[in-house]
């Protein structure tokens, strides 16, 4: 007996041995508590600026939903929308990207080594033109594909908000019928506590960045053929780049807070020698002094107003998790022995919360839910508020308005004493606002910038909007079959004439579109200069399932343009 109690407390002895390494204790919180918390920033004027409504304020939308306005259609398939991003860069380098096989993302239950989950970041600033801006996403376009899902997680900037959007590309798979719409904010931001993007900390073992989850990767799909048109190898240059990403998405908001609570309700002085301030320092960063006088008079102007417990700036880096090390030798035996097993799939949408919390949890130290203390507390005698505003402005903006003031830098800060004083009211800080107001107040040539322009865009939608539910012998059945994809949902206003919010609607603005009736015209166009504006667009999967339907004998166009009244209906 005594042997057996000996027995029985060295195993205990060494489970618990196993089960305390610094990664262990209590267990992380639930997401639907997480979720509740009301947020620190409440009663600030950042607050009352900038929305924390799950869809973006009127007038104003995401990066994202630009990008697919401009191009048209939500490419498909993922390689595709990977491939959109690399014709965009000034130099046609791909985007950055990671594959997390073993995560921490709502959807970590359906990645795996076969189909880990896909990260991809846009890394680049493009030039100005003469008459427009250049697209500047760096840090400010974030995507996350979970293949086994069918969902797109994506993290982008709302410029004119002065806020990233956090918004899921629905049902994308062959033969579905994506949908792109905005997700519940409060439910991102109990992981992404600062409203922005996270990553974690070096030296991200949960990456393909480490040798040996490529290698397990590799070995989970029988070859290293790329996955959605991406490496399944890579550096740690990778992940190293795409926490830097990560950094710079994290220091816009906290500049738009300096920008606002930093100067208060009334301070249009303090912002107007903010951005002075921020001029400087992104003319000549090596050469910026932070004892000047200017620097001191924004230093006097932000004691003025600055909150008395200072500005937060949320922690967006994660603690490292080494997954792989969690299931090794006799530690790892006994992680592995008495964690709580997972006894279903986990949740298969980010709508899918219920499932999502009957997943064992993680360590607390290790879960992104837990809450984070503070990066840091800026206060009123420093000046990150005035270089976050210089992050705003690619180096070409900054060449495009030294040589609009003569390069004379004394003419610059004269543009700036020039703006009006409701250039300095309380809102968000936008770039290209900015830089046209100070080219005006030189007498140059304001540009173009397409990205805010939201004259003609659709209707955001809101997850949680039922799709439209049609009848089996419904005559819109084959338009949600072929069609839906590109034309229902769309932010392009003028492609998105499936739109509505019954059949009824969605019937009548077909009939109401008679050019539906050219594009689906095959037997006419095919083979004339006419061809590539036939619809379903060739290259995609739904013009293959409409050849398949006619190679088996269904009239599947013909019944479309029924539909559609002929322009000589007599």
């Amino acid at each position: 007996m005594r042997r057996f109690l000996l027995a029985a407390l060295a195993f205990g002895a060494l489970a618990a041995w196993a089960l305390w390494p610094d990664d262990s204790g209590p267990e992380g919180p639930s997401i639907m508590e997480r979720a509740r918390q009301d947020s620190a920033q409440a009663g600030a004027v950042s607050a009352k600026v900038i929305s924390g409504e799950d869809l973006p304020p009127s007038g104003t939308r995401s990066l994202f939903d630009h990008l697919v306005a401009q191009n048209e259609r939500l490419p498909f398939p993922f390689e595709k929308l990977v491939a959109l991003l690399q014709s965009l860069h000034p130099d046609g380098q791909p985007p950055v990207s990671l594959m997390i096989p073993m995560g921490r993302s709502l959807l970590k239950a359906q990645a795996d080594f076969a189909h880990p989950r896909v990260l991809v970041a846009a890394d680049f600033q493009a030039p100005n033109t003469d008459v427009a801006l250049g697209f500047a996403p760096r840090g400010m376009l974030f995507l996350g594909f979970v293949e086994n899902a069918a969902e797109i997680e994506v993290i982008s900037y709302n410029e004119a908000a002065g806020r990233f959007e956090f918004q899921l590309v629905q049902d994308y798979r062959e033969g579905g019928i994506p949908r792109l719409v905005y997700a519940r904010r409060a439910i991102c931001t109990t992981c992404h506590q600062g409203a922005t993007p996270i990553f974690p900390q070096r030296p991200w073992n949960e990456t393909n960045g480490q040798p040996e989850i490529a290698t397990r990767i590799i070995e989970a799909r029988g070859d290293e053929a790329p996955y959605l048109g991406l490496t399944l190898k890579n550096t740690l240059a990778a992940p190293e780049r795409f926490d830097e990403l990560t950094e710079v998405g994290n220091f816009l908001p906290l500049a738009q807070r300096a920008w606002l609570d930093g100067c208060g309700q009334t301070g249009a002085d303090c912002r107007r020698q903010m951005l002075k301030v921020g001029l400087h320092f992104g003319m000549s960063p090596g050469d910026f002094d932070a004892e000047s006088a200017d620097a001191a008079a924004l230093r006097e102007a932000q004691a003025a107003h600055w909150p008395p417990a200072g500005i937060v700036m949320p922690e967006s880096d994660i603690r490292n998790r080494d997954p792989l090390e969690e299931t090794r030798g006799i530690r790892g035996f006994f992680r592995t022995l008495f964690r709580p097993k997972a006894t279903e799939p986990g949740a298969q949408t980010n709508a899918d919360l219920d499932a999502f919390e009957r997943l064992p949890r993680l360590p607390a130290a290790l879960d992104p839910l837990s809450p984070r203390p503070p990066r840091r507390v800026l206060r009123a005698s420093e000046l990150d508020g005035a270089f976050g505003l210089a992050q705003f402005f690619t180096p070409g903006d900054m060449k495009l308005l030294d040589a609009a003031a003569g390069f004379d830098r004394r003419k610059l800060d004269a543009a700036v004493a020039r703006l009006p004083e409701s250039f300095f009211a309380p809102q968000a800080f936008t770039r290209a606002r900015t830089v046209n107001a100070l080219l005006t107040a030189l007498g140059a040539k304001a540009r173009d910038y397409p990205w805010l322009n939201t004259s003609e865009m659709s209707e955001p939608v809101a997850l949680g909007v039922p799709p439209l539910e049609l009848a089996a012998d419904s005559v819109l059945k084959p338009f949600e079959l072929y069609c839906f994809a590109c034309h229902r949902g769309n932010p392009a206003k003028r492609l998105d004439f499936m739109g509505g919010k019954t059949g009824e609607e969605v019937l009548a603005s077909i009939r109401e579109t008679t050019a539906i009736r050219d594009v689906l015209d095959w037997d006419r166009y095919r083979g004339s200069d006419k061809e590539n504006t036939l619809m379903p667009p060739a290259d995609s999967h739904q013009r293959r399932e409409v050849d398949d339907a006619l190679a088996r004998g269904e009239p599947v166009l013909e019944e479309m343009r029924k539909v559609v009244p002929s322009l000589f209906d007599f």
